[in-house]
């Protein structure tokens, strides 16, 4: 397959194709859409930005143009499940616009805003639904969406669908979908045991990998800066005042971390918007919009954006914190490099992230070259996880006004100070019974503490206060005093 024409696809399919001027298709698109239209499980492999979208979308809206019949309320022919709000909506927009001829009904469904407007959506059935797994199964058990008619399930992004976290939910959606249906997984990376995961969900999938795993795009220009953790924000700041930065996205690991490099961008005269898990669906909406229109001209995000921000002209990918997860590293730096373009990308990383570097290289093969930096050549310090500078220490807290266990109240051979240390040196006959007056040397009044009065070594300390000679602790007041056994009475 050459071209679109020889494709298959639904002529208004094929129309729509040819108006946003695509001619010929991806590789991982020349693979998957012959197999897609047979009605096989699929499980596909490519890089990011080669056109992933298009390759299940089209022949899911060809499918559709053939057999126009009517879904029935609460229901969905097609359902396309993924793991941000962010790719969920720009998973709709392609099928909007490569169905804009068909006007196939569709749903996006996600948290984040009312559902009330998506129920309404679902009550009338549709031929598309494109949801992330939280929402959809509140939808479920609600009843606003059964999945018992759905005959097409696709999981983009799979790996991160089918990690630990997302597993269980996957699992339960697909098991309220008939035993009889097409099931399609694509991701960028699938590692060996997420392979193993997928494989519970599809019969006789057809692997279809047209690319190494986890290797990015050779158009993407990678290199690494070896800094001190103090020295990133300057170096960040130096690298997006240079005039060739058209877009750039800079990436942190926390949503705190986001937020703090935003702040200290803007007050450095470069405007930016931090998008990450904690900001609401309004304000992420704002911040996309405002970075495809170029009034913002950085974004900073955590992983979060990583796999759902499609948007063409960013010159510039910035790791201001390499991720703990290699495989991101992939998705982060795909941002870039887009529709054929070239790119950048520009890690910064500090001694204690030369494990995850490592980790980094090891999946894409290759090593990273490395830039200006504060080492020479790249030969920063070896990271000793057992060197006391990177160590976490536990700090022991004060013990000064601790106070020690007693005898509780009196007993054979005890003080009020302490067990088995008779007051002011009298003997333990002396001490159990209280023979001695208060008020003599070496004595102190039952219930007081040793040094009574007194500061650190004993020192006299003016501003304590006088022990009570008679009555009980202010911390016994007003209590029963309990009883003591019978072997302490004798």
């Amino acid at each position: 397959m050459k071209n679109f024409d020889e494709a298959g696809l639904a002529e208004p399919i094929l129309r729509a194709v040819k108006e946003e001027g695509y001619e010929a298709p991806t590789p991982i698109q020349r693979e998957v859409i012959p197999h897609m239209k047979a009605g096989e499980d699929i499980l596909g492999i490519a890089q990011t930005g080669t056109g992933k979208t298009a390759a299940f979308v089209l022949p899911l809206l060809t499918c559709l143009a053939e057999d126009r019949k009517k879904p029935a309320p609460h229901t969905c022919r097609a359902l396309i499940l993924a793991p941000t709000r962010e790719l969920a909506s720009q998973i709709a927009d392609s099928v909007r616009t490569y169905g804009q001829f068909i006007g196939p009904s569709t749903a996006v469904i996600f948290g984040g805003v009312k559902p009330g407007p998506q129920l309404r959506a679902l009550s009338r059935g549709l031929d598309i639904v494109i949801a992330t797994p939280g929402r959809l199964e509140d939808h479920m058990s609600t009843g606003g969406i059964k999945l018992d008619a759905t005959t097409t399930v696709v999981l983009d992004e799979a790996d991160q669908m089918l990690d630990l976290g997302f597993a269980p939910a996957i699992r339960r959606i697909l098991g309220k979908l008939p035993k009889v249906r097409q099931t399609v997984l694509l991701s960028a990376t699938m590692p060996h045991q997420i392979r193993k995961l997928a494989k519970e969900f599809q019969t006789n999938p057809r692997e279809i990998s047209v690319a190494p795993v986890s290797r990015p795009i050779e158009k993407i220009e990678q290199s690494v800066r070896f800094l001190n953790s103090s020295s990133k924000r300057a170096a960040l700041q130096e690298i997006l005042s240079e005039k060739d930065i058209e877009r750039a996205i800079v990436f942190t690991r926390t949503k705190r971390g986001a937020d703090r490099v935003s702040g200290h961008l803007d007050k450095a005269g470069l405007s930016s918007a931090a998008i990450h898990g904690n900001k609401s669906q309004r304000q992420r909406e704002r911040s996309l919009d405002g970075f495809k229109n170029g009034s913002i001209k950085i974004l900073v995000a955590t992983d979060i954006a990583a796999r759902g921000i499609d948007i063409d002209g960013v010159s510039h990918v910035v790791n201001y914190e390499l991720p703990n997860v290699p495989e991101a590293y992939v998705h982060r730096i795909g941002r870039t490099a887009r529709a054929g373009k070239s790119g950048v990308a520009i890690s910064l990383c500090d001694a204690t992230e030369q494990p995850y570097l490592r980790d980094i290289e090891r999946l894409i093969g290759r090593k990273i070259p490395s830039g200006d930096g504060d080492w020479a050549g790249g030969e920063m310090p070896a990271y000793d996880p057992t060197n006391e500078q990177t160590q976490l220490k536990r700090h022991k807290r004060p013990q000064g006004n601790r106070r020690r266990s007693g005898g509780g109240g009196g007993g054979a051979g005890r003080s009020a100070g302490g067990a088995g240390r008779p007051a002011g040196g009298a003997g333990c006959k002396g001490a159990a019974q209280g023979s001695k007056p208060a008020g003599e040397a070496g004595a102190r009044p039952a219930g007081a503490k040793p040094n009574a009065g007194r500061g650190r070594g004993g020192k006299p300390n003016a501003n304590a206060r006088p022990a009570q000679k008679n009555g009980p602790n202010r911390s016994q007041s007003n209590r029963p005093r309990r009883a003591k056994p019978a072997a302490a009475q004798r």
